[in-house]
């Protein structure tokens, strides 16, 4: 705990965020933290709750509660208010592969359950994390740590997103040496290509890249598995192969006019957005121009919020979001109670972003396309919309969306961009192991297990679980690491 008076004395207070009309001019991150002696006074609302939920990370009537990594958040929350860094940073890291990640881009499950929280104002955990994890690097704790013996064995991991980085980061602690194949031309995958540079500065990324690499971790960038290389090579030569791939194969949208030109996935627009940003400051011209275009996103979510915020910044002419699902309470409804995450309304960057830009929310629910309208040339003009409501499926009894009829509407669209969620990893990366998969097109595993159908391969992350969040993907990368090194060895001490 922190004070014990703390959350009585103390007013949550978070980082200033600079205003949406003047952070849309950069694609820098956009808050600034406060000041050290404020965020100890932060930490100290951390209360003697008894049971501290926050750190739970369990499913209650299947919806999540508390920190997936199981944070040792009362622990380092009371070390930071009495300014023990260096002790608040080996008991984060204890838990935490990657606090740098997750104190940005994590929604903070942990927050939603914290018991402060039920009558009054969540402890501002994430930021604590954010101070402690940069304090880390400032005093050298988050130096390099290579393991001072190696035991021989050698795995591969496939994919370098959060879930391929911790299993990586885990095996090689331990000892075995630890070679990633990515192959995009730089390593992170989600975290480098899938999430926008304003809400993860890729310097970050890089910054704990140099680290691992000075561990001893081994990446090779531009290399595709099952296509540059094969699967008999590696399980020739790695004791362990790891697939982590993420869930890259992209839900579409079947309408009369797909084959317009103008219409892409978010991930592909993202991905181009940022390489460009990275390459060249944009002056290479290759990424999605929206510039004084009309730009509908299809999805809400993370993603679609970032391809809003994405196309404000690009220029955009106008940006309207489609959302198939009614909106949210803007409270918490009986059905959903604390510490169970809170499934309310809320405005995200993006569209904070739009409404002051264009003076309206872009979004607009109980809706889809029903048909993209191309001009002669086959470019995209405009999209026929259709409102849905809610009814029984007469065969399934099971409630589903349904058109509205005589409900459509034309607007114009020059550019789609679609987030419509992942169904699982691409079929030639499954195909080359000859891996199993589940109902849901996810590599299938036994119950809380990450070994796979085949001997020496296994599993983690989006491509194991289905598509989730930062967090869950590195718990996931840590737990199938343990698994790896059990098989390895016959033990495991991770």
């Amino acid at each position: 705990m922190g004070k014990p008076t703390g959350f009585m004395d103390y007013e949550r207070k978070t980082s200033e965020a600079v205003s949406p009309l003047e952070r849309i001019k950069n694609f820098n991150e956009f808050h600034t933290p406060l000041p050290l002696d404020e965020q100890q006074k932060q930490a100290a609302r951390c209360m003697d709750c008894g049971v501290p939920f926050c750190q739970a990370g369990m499913m209650l009537g299947g919806m999540a509660a508390g920190c997936p990594l199981n944070n040792l958040i009362p622990e380092w929350n009371d070390l930071t208010y009495t300014g023990n860094f260096k002790e608040a940073y080996n008991r984060l890291h204890k838990t935490s592969n990657f606090p740098e990640f997750t104190s940005r881009v994590c929604p903070g499950l942990c927050e939603a359950a914290c018991t402060c929280g039920l009558n009054g104002k969540a402890v501002s955990t994430k930021e604590n994390e954010r101070t402690i994890i940069e304090m880390a690097y400032k005093e050298g704790w988050a130096a390099p740590k290579p393991p001072k013996v190696r035991t021989g064995k050698k795995v591969a991991v496939i994919g370098s997103g959060p879930s391929g980085l911790a299993v990586a980061d885990q095996l090689n602690r331990r000892g075995h040496s630890v070679t990633v194949y990515e192959r995009a031309d730089r390593i992170g995958g989600l975290l480098m290509y899938g999430i926008p540079n304003m809400k993860l500065e890729k310097h970050i990324i890089e910054r704990k890249l140099e680290v691992m690499r000075a561990e001893g971790v081994n990446f090779k960038t531009c290399t595709d598995v099952g296509k540059d290389v094969k699967a008999p090579e590696l399980l020739k030569e790695y004791d362990a192969v790891v697939l982590a791939c993420g869930a890259a194969n992209p839900r579409d949208i079947k309408a009369p006019g797909r084959d317009a030109n103008g219409i892409y996935f978010a991930v592909d627009f993202l991905k181009a957005t940022t390489k460009s940003l990275l390459d060249s400051n944009f002056e290479d011209k290759k990424f999605i121009d929206v510039k004084n275009k009309h730009v509908v996103v299809i999805g809400g979510g993370d993603t679609g919020n970032d391809c809003v915020g994405t196309s404000v910044r690009l220029g955009c002419k106008s940006v309207t979001q489609l959302e198939m699902m009614p909106k949210l309470p803007d409270e918490r409804l009986e059905s959903n109670p604390w510490p169970q995450w809170p499934r309310v309304a809320k405005t995200d960057y993006g569209q904070e972003e739009a409404i002051a830009v264009f003076g309206h929310d872009p979004r607009i629910y109980k809706t889809t396309v029903k048909e993209f309208v191309k001009d002669s040339k086959g470019n995209l003009k405009k999209i026929v919309l259709v409102s849905l409501e809610s009814k029984k499926d007469e065969k399934t009894g099971r409630m589903m969306m349904a058109e509205v009829a005589g409900s459509e509407k034309e607007i114009p669209a020059d550019i789609v961009l679609i987030a419509a969620g992942f169904l699982g990893p691409q079929e030639y990366i499954v195909k080359e192991f000859g891996v199993e998969t589940n109902e849901r097109s996810n590599v299938k595993t036994e119950a809380g297990k990450y070994s796979t159908s085949v001997d020496k391969v296994f599993t983690a992350g989006d491509m194991h679980r289905g598509q989730s969040l930062v967090v869950w993907a590195i718990r996931e990368g840590r737990d199938a690491a343990r698994e790896v090194d059990e098989y390895l060895m016959g033990y495991t001490n991770i």
